[in-house]
């Protein structure tokens, strides 16, 4: 085993939610060989034709990474982890939202305004999205120039944006991808209907935190009228500018805005957990032309975070 590859306590957590096989039949290559290989490029950001051989043929790691992010695999994994946490009451769900930007390379440029391939999609009618190698075909998101892959310009060249939901224990619970340019707060719907953590026994998963904590940039009326109508408790600073204008207006400013300073001191758990996927070099830098491929990192790194937290 090498530095940065799953511990044996890790894979004996994932193995029962991979995908049991191959397409027509077939079998996956060594299924820990491979993710490891994955997970060694997300931890370093090396070229994939660069992988140490042992991993195997660096073209068979990268289209697994491909695969399994288009047809949902590494969300799937990520959400069964999620629910095995939460059914044993590892899950703080006083969660924080915020984004923060990321450089994309210049390599990033350049994906053609096409749809992406059509890639290996679900197995037989019935199963579960990402758990075989797949009989049907299907596009991922994306195409149609930089917007559509999530790049925005700005003066330092690309950047794409991560917004994201972290829990109160630091660990990612939802991630959403932008261009670099969009601003948080219209993203805050996006994200929290990202939420959705599988329940152990019967019944739907649960996609309503207790609280949500959000900085300055999330203090439009839009959504906080969004969180009253979904029944979220919310600790969001209002702006001086929005606390004026509602003093000028009297009466019809409405009232003023509760605010728990000492709550609000939790919000650092998202910007921990920030810290946490930027030690991911593929993630601090993106790499990829495609948006599903880039999330699909995104994904896998808050995958291994959760495994080993």
């Amino acid at each position: 085993m090498g530095r940065g590859d799953l511990t044996n306590a890790e894979w004996d957590r994932l193995e029962s939610f991979l995908p049991p096989g191959g397409a027509r039949g077939g079998r996956w290559s060594d299924q820990r060989r491979v993710i490891n290989g994955v997970l060694y490029r997300v931890r370093t950001g090396v070229q994939w034709r660069d992988l140490p051989e042992r991993f195997g043929p660096w073209e068979t790691v990268y289209k697994r990474h491909r695969r399994w992010s288009a047809d949902g695999t590494w969300k799937m994994l990520l959400s069964r982890i999620q629910a095995v946490e939460d059914a044993a009451g590892k899950v703080d769900w006083d969660v924080s939202v915020d984004s923060t930007v990321v450089r994309a390379h210049q390599h990033a440029a350049g994906a053609r305004n096409a749809p992406p391939a059509a890639v290996p999609q679900k197995g037989r009618p019935g199963d579960e999205p990402g758990r075989s190698g797949a009989a049907e075909t299907g596009r991922p998101a994306g195409g149609g120039g930089q917007i559509g892959e999530c790049l925005g310009r700005s003066r330092g060249g690309f950047t794409t944006k991560i917004h994201l939901v972290a829990e109160g224990r630091c660990r990612p619970l939802a991630l959403v991808l932008t261009p670099g340019h969009y601003g948080d707060g219209p993203q805050l719907e996006r994200v929290l209907e990202q939420v959705s953590v599988l329940r152990s026994g019967v019944g739907r998963p649960r996609t309503r935190p207790d609280r949500v904590l959000a900085d300055k940039a999330y203090t439009s009326r839009r959504n906080r009228r969004y969180l009253r109508r979904r029944g979220i408790r919310h600790t969001i600073p209002e702006r001086l500018d929005q606390r004026r204008h509602r003093q000028n207006r009297g009466s019809r400013g409405g009232r003023p805005t509760g605010f728990d300073s000492e709550g609000y001191k939790k919000r650092n758990t998202v910007e921990r957990a920030i810290n946490r996927l930027k030690g991911f070099r593929a993630v601090a830098t993106r790499y990829e032309k495609r948006a599903y491929i880039y999330l699909g990192t995104v994904t896998l790194a808050a995958l291994a975070i959760w495994l080993r937290t």
